[in-house]
């Protein structure tokens, strides 16, 4: 009786080591994880032919057709705007912007929001559009 009871206990798998590491995998998956951004209003963007997907912005800034300007779902003014977007490119170096501006926005608002990511250090202003068919 007793062999038969040291024979069950030998073959027990010790699953603790596995699920260490199972658990530092999702953390490090958590972490690293690129979340979807939004600027907090709704556009109506207009339409490019030329109009190319972007991969990893970070920042995006939305300019709605009333000439409101979003970021991070708050709405700022436009004399902020640069200081708002030092702050996040010194969360995120490599991150880049994207404005969104509604066909109705004035172009000058959209112009200063682009002049002010750029005085900002970002690298890559973008002006987001959806794709002409």
């Amino acid at each position: 009786m007793r062999e038969h009871s040291q024979k069950e206990e030998e073959l027990e798998i010790n699953l603790t080591p596995m699920l260490d590491i199972v658990f530092i995998m999702l953390i490090f998956f958590i972490v690293t994880a690129v979340f979807v951004k939004e600027a907090g209003v709704e556009v109506d963007k207009p339409t490019a032919a030329a109009a190319t997907k972007q991969d990893l912005v970070s920042i995006l800034v939305a300019i709605t057709a009333s000439n409101e300007v979003w970021i991070n779902r708050k709405q700022v003014e436009i004399k902020a705007v640069r200081s708002i977007i030092e702050k996040l490119r010194s969360e995120n170096p490599k991150g880049t912007v994207s404005v969104q501006a509604d066909r109705k926005a004035k172009a000058g608002i959209t112009l200063e929001v682009m002049e002010a990511a750029r005085l900002a250090g970002a690298p890559n202003v973008s002006i987001s559009a959806l794709e002409d068919k």
